[in-house]
């Protein structure tokens, strides 16, 4: 499969480009500035882009299977983009004529409740809430668009760890294993969204995954 991945250089963003690469997909990783890997699979071709103008996503997505987000704000920078970017590629996929598209999530819209996002609790960290509100405006661009996108939020906490190969998917509320926790490794994570692309499942629907 022909797959475009835009946030290729960020922490999650690298992991997704080496499963699909492992996998044997064509991938199109394309970061924000000239500056990439040197060691990067030969079916990984780097390219740079710009995720918030619908032009230039529409440039890039052209003549591809399917487009994979993994774009999010760095430490200390602007949470707008991710906004920004979810309307840009809405915009840019319908041009290009490409409709299935992937987007790295927040966990902040998940339901901690019936009705009640983490989000919404005395509980979700305030260094995350602005970027948190973001990912809710996101996901309504993505629902009213006409696009075959699955929006997959990860657990309370996604970080380093092994490739298990397993995981669980669920649907709008946060996933806990038996001891409590709600977590997956990056490489899991990773692993989640490459079956889901292939797979073709979970279209127009927001998920998760988790342990």
């Amino acid at each position: 499969m022909k797959v475009i991945l835009f946030g290729a250089a960020g922490r999650i963003g690298a992991v997704i480009a080496d499963e699909l690469a492992a996998r044997g997909h064509a991938v199109t990783a394309v970061y924000r500035t000239e500056s990439h890997p040197a060691d990067l699979p030969a079916n990984v071709k780097p390219i740079t882009g710009d995720a918030q103008s619908a032009e230039a996503v529409a440039a890039a997505v052209a003549g591809h299977d399917a487009v994979i987000s993994a774009v999010g704000p760095g430490t200390g920078q602007d949470p707008g983009v991710i906004e920004r970017v979810a309307g840009a590629l809405v915009g840019g996929l319908a041009k290009a004529n490409v409709s299935r598209l992937i987007v790295v999530g927040g966990a902040g819209t998940l339901e901690v409740r019936p009705g009640v996002m983490r989000l919404d609790t005395p509980e979700f960290p305030e260094q995350y809430r602005a970027s948190g509100i973001a990912q809710k405006a996101a996901l309504e661009i993505y629902r009213a668009s006409g696009l075959d996108w699955t929006y997959v939020s990860p657990p309370v906490l996604i970080q380093p760890g092994e490739r298990r190969g397993t995981y669980r998917i669920g649907g709008n509320a946060v996933l806990y294993d038996e001891n409590g926790r709600s977590h997956i490794s990056r490489a899991d994570y990773a692993c989640a969204l490459a079956d889901i692309l292939e797979a073709g499942s979970n279209k127009r629907s927001r998920i998760t995954v988790a342990y």
